[in-house]
């Protein structure tokens, strides 16, 4: 039997669009729609951009925006996501098309932009109703995790738009003083261990490997998989992206590939622990060994990009706890965040402390 998954939510109270601009919109920019009135529904995962599913009769697609209230500069670029969705679709399969953007504010409140919508299943916390996580399942779905960041660090930048976003020199360096700005601006709370943090991330930056284009947010939930599981379909989430090191990539995706035995804070900081914790899935260790035999390149530096992984990742869940007790956004999912956070500088620490 097939599973059905319910992906999307009503949309939460305050987060409303209004539907008559939104369609007078889409009516305008995108051809060939049917006749029926616009149906606006939102997933309810994710803690960062809004995305709406927008219906009229058979047709759909996804709309991206901005959260609510006021950002971190240069974060939640509509314009430049939907430029790199421009350039990767024809070339990537995972990557969505996107159809048009618009930065103006009359008609969501903020820049958006609006891109195909893929079906299948995509996991987080629990696997679907009638599917069974044997252990051979869970290594095939790792499996496919290890080859589409393989896929995606081998294509040709050079070749590609993104040619035009690359600094590759000293990247490493501006992630790790850029994302301590970054930590400071969203500052709250006293961490006793963030000093030590940050003095050894920047003592210890390792030479950069050959850029390539990084999704630097890759993730099983930002994933996508045919409902067999024999393929992934899709890769969500490129607001990130960009051309650089792409063991911090890998750093990312070991950052969110959470373990049975992890401690309980990181294993439940967001909530539910994921499914990556069930028998048969990758270790990290299996990860990054499959990565390194199936992309030829040396990973011996890997405790340094995990290292700083935990702490992008702290700083990203402070910058949405910032929003949340300074009243720009009243989603109580966050109130919490301020724990989790202190919590991933240490781990982090930690982890620094392993080499």
């Amino acid at each position: 039997m097939t599973p059905k998954v319910s992906d999307t939510i009503p949309v939460r109270h305050g987060e409303e669009l209004d539907s008559s601009k939104l369609e007078k919109f889409l009516r305008e920019n995108i051809v060939d729609l049917p006749i029926g009135d616009l149906e606006i529904r939102q997933f309810g995962t994710g803690h960062s951009n809004l995305t709406y599913v927008l219906k009229i009769n058979e047709w759909d697609a996804v709309l991206r925006r901005p959260p609510l209230g006021p950002v971190a500069p240069k974060a939640h670029d509509m314009k430049r996501e939907y430029h790199i969705l421009s350039a990767l679709n024809p070339i990537f399969s995972a990557a969505p098309k996107v159809y048009v953007f618009s930065d103006n504010p009359d008609i969501v409140g903020s820049p958006f932009f609006i891109m195909e919508r893929r079906h299948g299943v995509v996991l987080d916390t629990s696997f679907p109703d009638g599917i069974e996580p044997s252990e051979a399942l869970c290594r095939q779905i790792s499996e496919k995790m290890v080859d589409t960041l393989v896929e995606l660090h081998a294509l040709d930048y050079t070749k590609t738009p993104l040619v035009e976003i690359a600094k590759p020199e000293g990247f490493m360096e501006r992630q790790v003083h850029g994302w301590i700005g970054r930590y400071e601006r969203a500052k709250t709370d006293e961490i006793d261990e963030v000093e030590e943090l940050k003095e050894w991330m920047a003592a210890n930056i390792p030479v950069s490997q050959a850029p390539a284009i990084i999704h630097y947010d890759f993730k099983l939930n930002n994933s996508m998989f045919s409902e067999d599981f024999t393929e992934l379909t899709g890769l969500f989430d490129w607001e990130m992206t960009t051309v650089g090191d792409p063991l911090a990539d890998l750093g990312v995706a070991m950052s969110y590939w959470i373990h049975e035995d992890d401690p309980e804070l990181l294993k439940r900081g967001l909530g539910t622990a994921p499914v990556t914790v069930l028998n048969g899935f990758y270790s990290r260790e299996e990860f990054i060994e499959s990565y390194a035999r199936k992309s030829g390149r040396d990973v011996s530096e890997m405790n340094f990009y995990l290292t700083f992984a935990y702490f992008k990742l702290s700083v990203i869940i402070q910058q949405i706890y910032y929003r949340y007790k300074k009243g720009q956004t009243q989603d109580t999912r966050f109130a919490n965040f301020n724990k989790f956070s202190k919590n991933l500088i240490q781990h982090a620490l930690m982890t620094a402390k392993r080499k």
